[in-house]
């Protein structure tokens, strides 16, 4: 969409590694100013160090993502480095593989904080600067393909994604009513709904937990290893621009899983085939 994005300037709040770097470098490679923040300032530079390098234009800031406090201070980074904002995106997440039955509240907390209060903190911090400028914006939120299916050890390889799950069905129910609430606003919302895609997350949650929740971990063997398939995330990125430019509510990746999608959504009619006397199933 030729002149879409002139103009327009981004934060992406994670943007140091994985999907993050991936969008990143996208929004970079259509003209986009972008201030890659990142909880870890080696990584951010070394985004923007792609960037620029490509003849780009971004800057590095660090961010704690689940702090509120730090999050109101790259609002403020943003406004005087880069300017009013047009685009912000949070993919900040962890993963671990505890059964739902065996999580303490303090891996609760912690999954809980980084997927929920970390998009919700992220937008709060911005949407007043937003708001302020008057030009519209795009508010970019992460979920996964476990927001939209509940899937069983079996089907992931014998890991438990439980509590991934619930945190990822949380942040598709925040973004689709943000996006209800802030559309007459002219502030549009996306939900990321990516299958599998090039990261580190498993080698990343670990390293940043914070100490209330117990302090850092070494990450599992085999953490930083990506199965086939696994969709590169500069690919990635440039799907998400293209979905942000056709303002889609969810992004999706692999056309392969839709019948996850369709075989769930099935379960659910046959319930409701059950209380009208349709179905005995």
């Amino acid at each position: 969409m030729a002149g879409f994005w002139e103009g327009r300037h981004a934060v992406v709040v994670g943007g140091g590694s994985g999907v993050g770097q991936g969008i990143a470098l996208a929004l970079a490679e259509v003209g986009v100013r972008v201030l890659v923040a990142d909880i870890d300032p080696q990584s951010a530079a070394a985004t923007v160090a792609l960037i620029t390098g490509a003849g780009g234009r971004a800057d590095a800031a660090t961010v704690d993502g689940t702090d509120p406090a730090s999050l109101a201070a790259l609002a403020a980074t943003a406004a005087e480095v880069i300017g009013p904002v047009h685009v912000l995106v949070n993919t900040v997440g962890v993963v671990a593989g505890t059964p739902l039955a065996e999580a303490t509240e303090q891996e609760w907390a912690w999954f809980f904080e980084f997927h929920v209060l970390s998009p919700i903190r992220t937008v709060n911090a911005f949407l007043p600067g937003i708001r302020a400028h008057g030009e519209g914006a795009h508010l970019v939120v992460t979920s996964s393909m476990a927001g939209l299916v509940a899937l069983s050890p079996a089907m992931t390889q014998g890991t438990n994604t439980g509590i991934y799950t619930v945190m990822k069905h949380a942040v598709l129910g925040y973004g689709e009513m943000l996006r209800h609430e802030l559309e007459p606003e002219g502030i549009r919302v996306s939900v990321l709904c990516p299958g599998m895609v090039e990261g580190n997350l498993g080698l990343t949650s670990g390293r940043h937990r914070p100490e209330r929740f117990g302090g850092p971990v070494e990450a599992p063997a085999g953490a930083g290893g990506m199965p086939p398939g696994a969709m590169p995330n500069d690919e990635f990125g440039r799907l998400v621009v293209r979905a942000l430019e056709a303002n889609r509510t969810v992004v999706v990746t692999h056309p392969e899983t839709r019948f996850l999608v369709e075989a769930r959504a099935q379960r659910l009619l046959s319930d409701y085939d059950f209380v009208t006397g349709s179905s005995s199933g």
